[in-house]
């Protein structure tokens, strides 16, 4: 019996024997799920239980952010007609993917010591930072559907995408964090490069203006080649236009997201092995 257990663990366990690291990676997210929801549980608890406002505070804050902005801009984008809508539905898509990426980073780097005592999968972390941001997301809909009301802009059916929006917001985000995760591992810098980063990206992206005014010379850089404009424009359109999302902004936002996601998840496990020398 013993020399039974000991030759099936040995072909466990035999480097040559082994999957590749990205698809055992994936295994161990689906075996550990039980412990990646208890990972997003406690970041949700942990977020709210020392808040005196609780789980209003994950309304207000857009909700604050929008009415400021509104009473800043709403005179100068005179021409963007349910101006509140357009904001919050932009703010609600750019907060999700800030907070959750930013999380992974920070999850990754300090939480990275657990690792020294079991064993778990290297992306839980990030997985978990992921979750956390959808439940946060979907608490965020609540103001939105408010203001919706509030403004008397319509709800259409085109809004039963945003599931699908979500999703691929959710896979865009996984990737970027899981790839910075493994920079932030080896250039600690890395971290607040990216918090500068993030600013900067945020103002290039049509969140608290129209598309439209932007200069032609500019459009490259905050159109063409930015992620965040067709990810951004997959959560809008359903929500303050009514429309489905064209074939060419939802295949243009699928495309990155995946694209990321795989880049993302084949660095993060070809280093992973590294990271309990480097937390």
């Amino acid at each position: 019996m013993k020399t039974q257990i000991a030759g099936r663990f040995s072909r466990d366990f035999d480097s040559s024997n082994r999957e590749l690291l990205a698809v055992e990676e994936l295994r161990g997210i689906f075996q550990y799920r039980e412990l990646v929801w208890q990972l997003i549980r406690r970041d949700v608890i942990t977020r709210y239980k020392r808040s005196i406002l609780g789980v209003v505070w994950t309304m207000l804050n857009p909700l604050g952010t929008m009415l400021i902005l509104t009473i800043v801009f709403s005179q100068i984008f005179h021409s963007v007609e349910g101006y509140p809508v357009f904001v919050l539905s932009g703010l609600i898509t750019w907060n999700f993917f800030s907070q959750t990426t930013t999380a992974a980073l920070n999850q990754n780097v300090w939480g990275g010591s657990l690792l020294h005592k079991i064993y778990l999968p290297r992306t839980a972390f990030t997985v978990s930072a992921i979750g956390t941001g959808l439940v946060n997301l979907l608490i965020s809909l609540v103001p939105l559907c408010l203001i919706m009301i509030i403004t008397h802009h319509s709800f259409h059916t085109a809004m039963l995408f945003l599931p699908v929006s979500i999703l691929i917001l959710a896979a865009f985000a996984l990737g970027v964090g899981l790839l910075f995760s493994t920079l932030a591992l080896y250039f600690p810098d890395v971290v607040e490069m990216f918090h500068i980063g993030l600013t900067a990206w945020m103002y290039l992206t049509p969140i608290i203006y129209p598309v439209d005014i932007i200069p032609e010379e500019f459009n490259i850089f905050v159109v063409q080649i930015n992620p965040m404009y067709y990810l951004v424009e997959l959560f809008r359109l359903p929500v303050y236009e009514g429309v489905l999302p064209s074939p060419s902004i939802l295949a243009i936002g699928f495309g990155f997201a995946i694209g990321f996601l795989l880049l993302g998840w084949l660095v993060f496990t070809w280093k992973a092995n590294e990271f309990t020398y480097r937390t």
